[in-house]
Parts: C-alpha cells; structure tokens; sequence
C-alpha cells in the first residue's frame, strides 16, 4: 500500500508512479506463477482450449504475448530466484525478469543467472536485452549464429500497386540488412533547413526515393507528348514502367534532366527527342555545375552535390537554355518543389536563389457583373 505520509511536496507523483509500478510488477510476477501453475494442471483441456496460452486470452482478456510470456516466465522462475527477490526489492522490473526467462529458455543448461543478474540492476530492460544477446552468443555462438541465419532467411519484400497509383512497400529485413538499410536511409532524412516541416516518416519515404534517384545515371523511361510536356489543355499523360500515368508537372521534372530517358511523341506518335544533348545537362557541364554549386541551392538546404539533379531555371520547353547560367543544382525534394509543388525559383543580380511560394486563392473567382 502507498503510504501519503512518504510523498514529498515536490516528488510525489514520480514516487507515486513508481511504487505503483512496482506494485503492477509484483501482481504480474504473482500473474506467472498463478500461469505456470494453470498450464501444468492441464485445466484448459478441460475447459476445450487447444493451450494454457488460449485459456488466458479468452478468460483474463490479455493478448497472445502477454499469456505466453507469463507462463514462461513462471516457468523459469525456479532457475532465477534472485532475479525474482530482485524484483520483490525493487532492484529490477518485472520486464527485466521476461528477458532473463527467454534468455534461461533459449540457453538451456547453461543458463547463470549470476552472470545476468547485475546487467540487468544497472541497465533499462530495451538495454538488458541487447546485453543479454551478447551473453547467449558467449554461451553458444554456433546457435546464435543459426538464429541469424534464420532471420535472413525470413526476409521478405512486398511491392504491391494501389488504385491510385501509389507503391505499397511491406518487408521485414534481417538485423545486418536492416541495418544497412538504416544506415543508407538516416541521413537522407535529416531535417533540410528549418522550414523542413516533414514528419520524420515523410522523410523516410523521401529518402527511400533519393537514395534508389540520386546520384545514378537515368534508367528509368518516360514516354510523353511535346503536349503533355507543355500542360496543354487535352494532352493526355506521360506513360512510364511500374506507374500509373504522370501528370505534365512530373514530366517536365523528368524532362529537366536526365534523371530519366524521356521519349517525346509528336500528335502522330512519331518519336521527335530522346533526350538530345542540347537539352540534356551532359557530362562536363554536370562537373562543373556540381563544382560551382556545391550543394543544393534551395536556401538553407545543404545536400551534397552527389545527390542532385540539374535543374533548368527557364525550362527548355520555353526556350531556355542549357548552359551554366540557366542551370542549378537541387536535391530531389527541392526539384520536385519547383515543378510538382508549384514554388518557383527567381535568381537574383547577385546570384542567390529566391523561393517563391504557390499563389494561394482562397474561394471563387468573382465573375463579371
């Protein structure tokens, strides 16, 4: 029971909090027992249930982990009796002792609560159980090793179409590729200057896109009519593998640079550009405009060169040209901006670049009187 008189003017809460979770801790650890004896005695099947763990679903309303967890940790709790007066002493938490049981049932024999005991008084439980995988791969390496292999050969990749043209990714990597993958995608989803207002998955999904987009030469096909390129009213849209149609702004994006090979049909689908080098940024010209810009030139945005596309200030379907003055760099956020986003990019006498945000109309247009 929570004695009043314990609580300070200043603590009480956290004082509150925390004897209160160790009480949940002492009812969960009394739970295991009560389950462990449950599943022995074989009531379940008697009652018609396949498992101790499907009895405890349907009659203490908890969910599949939560039953077979307390059963195991009643279970193992001969093999960690300190571990156990531990949490009697609020030494540890009642998570920590779902660890060392896993651990006991995963290591067998070998099992030395003595060994995990003070890792898990000075370690959080997420913590304790990274510590507690070093401690199985010294007791057994060869079966930690399989466990590993195990998860990678689980690992799966789903790419799936939705109605309205979007890619639906579900996967599940092993620890190493996941890794990997991390590495990659983490600092590609770093904030790009402070009007970045992307949720952190919003930027995870753009940097999945910048990472398979930059820095690669084009491999990907757009087919489009110089109509569509141009927004005309009528055109239909641009047509590319794995994609539902584009829109014209897409197009003109991808027609900016040679992040993609574009095909471009007249009315009569006779093919009149494949990416002509008077409209493709070329190599040398790619060189020196990664030389002189650096980065990304969106104020504010520091995304190395390597990254970024070449993006015509006066697009080339309006006649503008491909040379130095009329190109700069942008990350693929920052391009799509431009284009698909419908800001605009003015540069001034003295060379930085302005953003100019999309014209915002709020209601209809009053027609004539």
């Amino acid at each position: 029971m929570i004695l009043a008189e314990r609580l300070s003017a200043d603590d009480h809460v956290a004082r509150e909090l925390i004897e209160t979770e160790h009480l949940i801790g002492l009812l969960q650890l009394k739970a295991s027992r009560l389950a462990a004896e449950l599943s022995r005695t074989k009531l379940w099947d008697q009652h018609g249930y396949n498992n101790a763990g499907d009895w405890m679903r349907f009659n203490c309303y908890v969910t599949n982990t939560v039953a077979w967890d307390r059963i195991l940790v009643g279970e193992k709790l001969d093999r960690m009796p300190e571990s156990e007066q531990a949490v009697y002493d609020g030494e540890i938490g009642y998570a920590h002792l779902k660890v060392m049981a896993r651990t006991a049932d995963v290591v067998g024999n070998a099992f030395d609560e003595s060994k995990l005991l003070p890792l898990a008084k000075e370690t959080s439980p997420g913590k304790f159980y990274y510590k507690s995988l070093h401690y199985r791969h010294s007791v057994d390496a060869r079966s930690y090793s399989n466990e590993q292999a195990e998860l990678a050969e689980n690992r799966r990749l789903s790419l799936s179409t939705a109605e309205d043209g979007c890619l639906l990714i579900s996967g599940v990597l092993d620890p190493v590729g996941g890794a990997a993958v991390r590495t990659a995608l983490e600092p590609l989803a770093r904030r790009s200057g402070v009007a970045d207002d992307r949720g952190l998955e919003q930027r995870y999904a753009d940097a999945l896109v910048e990472l398979a987009h930059g820095g690669k030469p084009a491999n990907l096909h757009v087919t489009a009519t110089v109509e569509t390129l141009k927004g005309l009213a009528g055109a239909a849209g641009g047509e590319m593998e794995f994609s539902l149609p584009v829109s014209s702004t897409t197009i003109e994006r991808m027609a900016c640079d040679c992040s993609v090979t574009r095909v471009l049909l007249s009315q009569e689908s006779v093919v009149i550009d494949l990416g002509r080098s008077k409209r493709v940024i070329s190599g040398p010209a790619m060189r020196a405009l990664k030389s002189r810009d650096g980065h990304c030139r969106w104020p504010g945005c520091e995304r190395p060169a390597s990254w970024c596309d070449g993006h015509h200030v006066v697009h080339w379907i309006r006649g503008g040209e491909t040379d130095l003055d009329n190109l700069v760099l942008l990350c693929h956020r920052h391009h799509w901006k431009v284009h698909e986003g419908g800001w605009q990019l003015v540069k001034t006498a003295d060379g930085p670049l302005v953003p100019i945000a999309p014209t915002i109309t709020f209601g209809q247009a009053r027609g004539p009187d």
